[in-house]
């Protein structure tokens, strides 16, 4: 018998699908766009390199995103039509898939939550000239009305965020574009100070770290969100443009504004967030920008909370999902008004070495399975498991005591996890570690 979260499902049929740019590369972009994204791009980056080398790591960022984390998950689900817990049953098990990546993601997503509630109080604290302090009375207040207002948006009104989102998602670009304009005048002068120290490769690999950090759920979730294309041409276009483009604009924008601010002197020379870039611009037009930053926070804050109720929801059917929803976004809002989710590069970290193995297992599971689905396995399958846990310990490298002659090399770890959850997951499936497929009816029938 096949559990619920399995029998249940039916595939997005093909009368319900579109172009990639009518649903994939809009959807991508608009993730890519958001603050969060970009917003500490330059720490421990630009400050210790130049320009080109940035955006060339950038550029390379969003090659490997596009590659690794996005392909082969955006073709199963183009393919199969099923959502990413459905398509992981094959590399997790039938059981095995309540865990990983079912409950997983859930559980992520409370994170991504939390940043976004963290990110949007940030900025209307910023945007109303109020000291922004994790843990201070306006900061609690504002990011706990902000966090449950949004969760019960999600839990009762998700797909009038879903219509909004799709005006907001390009505010970000807008905003971006007149930032850059006001610093262009600084692009080409020297935007380090005198005796800074130059670190090429932590700048390329920490670029790489946080880029791939930040993509991997949404990568997973291209299982779910490229359902929705017609076939292969769409997946490639979808991504090239959603992923690889629109990750290089989107945080090459900022890098390039924030170099040309330091080279006009407009930020002090600690100073590479790309908020206080909007600060050094002043006046009306930087609090306008603040709030405008904040609203376009809604879609990312809604889909957080959502996702998070559907895949508890999900994997635990007696749970409402609004409920559920509700529960996560109170523990999402305490982590971001004490400061927890201010983190954002030690948080990418963290979702890259968790979602890394995954897709490197699926990576193995569909290459050894023909390029194609095998549907799900029985019980759970612990070619997955084992390829998981290794992966994972190889992406929390850098939060380990080791030494630190070592610890530069273990960076991007979120593209070392994926490479080992990929190469652990072949081993053992070639030495008989999966179980057998079952077959699932609503898949024969589509």
């Amino acid at each position: 018998m096949l559990p619920d979260y399995l029998s249940k499902a039916s595939p997005n049929p093909a009368a319900n699908r579109a172009p990639w740019y009518a649903n994939t590369a809009p959807t991508y972009a608009g993730i890519f766009l958001w603050v969060a994204f970009y917003e500490k791009i330059a720490v421990g980056t630009l400050d210790h390199a130049g320009l080109s080398v940035c955006l060339i790591a950038l550029a390379l960022a969003g090659l490997l995103c596009y590659g690794l984390f996005y392909f082969v998950p955006a073709t199963l689900g183009m393919k199969t039509g099923y959502p990413l817990y459905v398509v992981g049953s094959s590399t997790f098990g039938t059981k095995g898939g309540y865990l990983m990546p079912g409950l997983l993601m859930g559980l992520l997503q409370i994170g991504w939550f939390a940043v976004a509630t963290f990110v949007a109080t940030d900025f209307i604290l910023k945007g109303m000239h109020m000291e922004s302090v994790p843990g201070s009375i306006p900061f609690i207040v504002t990011g706990t009305v902000w966090g449950l207002v949004m969760a019960s948006i999600a839990a009762k009104g998700i797909q009038y965020v879903a219509k909004v989102g799709q005006i907001l998602n390009w505010i970000p670009l807008v905003m971006l574009l007149v930032v850059l304009a006001k610093t262009a005048g600084g692009v080409g002068q020297p935007h380090l100070a005198s005796g800074t120290q130059i670190n090429t490769f932590g700048a390329v690999t920490g670029i790489l770290a946080a880029v791939i950090g930040f993509f991997a759920t949404a990568g997973a979730a291209g299982t779910d969100i490229v359902s929705n294309a017609r076939n292969s041409s769409d997946v490639k276009w979808g991504g090239i443009v959603g992923v690889g483009l629109a990750a290089l604009v989107a945080a090459g924008l900022p890098l390039v504004s924030i170099a040309g601010a330091h080279g006009l002197g407009l930020v002090g020379a600690d100073k590479w967030e790309y908020a206080d870039v909007v600060v050094a611009i002043g006046g009306p037009l930087a609090s306008a920008m603040f709030f405008l930053f904040a609203i376009a926070s809604i879609p990312a804050t809604c889909f957080c909370s959502f996702i998070a109720g559907n895949s508890f929801s999900t994997m635990i059917p007696g749970v409402p999902r609004i409920s559920s929803s509700m529960v996560g976004a109170v523990v999402g809002i305490v982590l971001a008004v004490t400061g927890v989710a201010a983190n954002l590069i030690g948080f990418f970290n963290i979702v890259g070495a968790s979602f890394g193995p995954i897709i490197g297992a699926m990576i193995a599971d569909y290459l050894l399975s023909g390029k194609k689905w095998s549907g799900p396995r029985e019980g759970i399958n612990m070619a997955g498991y084992l390829a998981w846990v290794v992966g994972f310990i190889v992406g929390i490298l850098p939060f380990l005591p080791i030494s630190d002659d070592l610890k530069p090399y273990t960076q991007p770890a979120g593209l070392y996890s994926l490479i080992a959850g990929f190469i652990v997951y072949w081993i053992a499936a070639k030495a008989g570690m999966e179980p057998k497929t079952v077959s699932m009816p609503a898949a024969k029938a589509a």
